[in-house]
């Protein structure tokens, strides 16, 4: 039975801080507590920052170290180098601090190296809209989204020294949400593993938020890792746990064994039926084990994510 997980992201701090809840919030989708109940072993635990400040942005991550405390017995923040097993072998839920879009820099490459300093760990360029650094995956007609269409501009200049700067600062680059032109840009410019937390396959179901094997191929190539989103839109499957595994078959399908792993965006997206909260974890890692026997079960919901935050955090 696989009774552990790790999650590559949600969005928790930003509706927690939001909402004016703690991190252990009952209407939360992760609440700290039910993660922990949950079996996760460690939490990616994204600041979502479309139209904030870098303002904002130190206000979230203000507010994720300060509820950790009240949760010290069983849960820690990830922040230097060793941390991460560290955490792990105390058998406590290791958080991991993330950016989910640095657009509120507007285009200030050494910003990054502010949001390094709030022990961030993975960031992505770009969310659903253009700015100063990339373009999404998202296409836009007649102010819809358009997801027959690709985006192919990659990265402007601001954004290559972006990646360049999370290299130097040992900061993962994801290419969730980002255009077919920016995520070859990163694949090509990063000497670190590049990584997309919450992503799915367009093999699978033809929606441009989703990777084509061709990305699949290079982020596995680069020794990074994909996690799968519980979004029934990217899913394409009515049945959530359905969805899940048959992503995750492709994935492994086209990059190995290696790459694939779980992104849930929880607290990102409306409640999933099926799959609403953290507490249905254990059920879905249940159904994971029968599709795709136990050894590669444990790589998805934790090996894989284990041996790469491991190595760099």
């Amino acid at each position: 039975m696989v009774f552990t997980y790790c999650d590559l992201h949600c969005d928790t701090v930003t509706a927690a801080c939001d909402a004016d809840f703690s991190l252990d919030g009952g209407g939360l989708q992760s609440g700290i507590s039910a993660l922990k109940k949950a079996g996760c072993a460690a939490q990616c635990f994204a600041v979502f920052t479309e139209d904030k400040t870098e303002e904002d942005f130190f206000a979230y991550t203000d507010f994720f170290f300060k509820e950790l405390v009240f949760y010290r017995d069983f849960a820690l923040p990830v922040l230097n180098k060793g941390d991460f097993s560290k955490i792990l072998r105390s058998g406590k839920l290791a958080c991991v601090l993330t950016a989910e879009n640095l657009g509120f820099l507007n285009g200030d490459a050494d910003g990054v190296l502010r949001v390094a300093q709030r022990s961030v760990k993975v960031a992505s360029l770009v969310w659903n809209t253009p700015n100063a650094f990339a373009y999404p995956n998202m296409v836009y007609k007649n102010g819809l989204p358009d997801f027959t269409k690709r985006e192919q501009r990659g990265l402007t200049a601001a954004g290559k020294s972006a990646v360049e700067i999370m290299n130097s600062c040992g900061i993962l680059a994801d290419v969730s949400h980002l255009s077919d032109g920016g995520a070859a840009d990163v694949l090509k410019i990063s000497a670190l593993p590049v990584i997309a937390t919450h992503s799915n396959a367009y093999g699978v179901c033809h929606v441009s938020r989703n990777l084509t094997d061709w990305q699949i191929r290079a982020i596995a190539d680069s020794g990074g890792i994909i996690g799968v989103n519980f979004c029934r839109d990217f899913l394409g499957f009515e049945n959530i746990f359905e969805g899940v595994l048959a992503h995750l078959k492709h994935i492994i399908n086209i990059g190995g064994e290696d790459v694939a792993a779980l992104g849930s965006d929880f607290d990102g997206m409306p409640a999933q039926y099926g799959l609403e909260n953290c507490g249905k974890m254990p059920d879905l890692l249940n159904y994971l084990e029968d599709g795709l026997g136990g050894r590669i079960a444990e790589k998805v919901a934790y090996g894989n994510f284990i041996t790469l935050f491991s190595q760099y955090f």
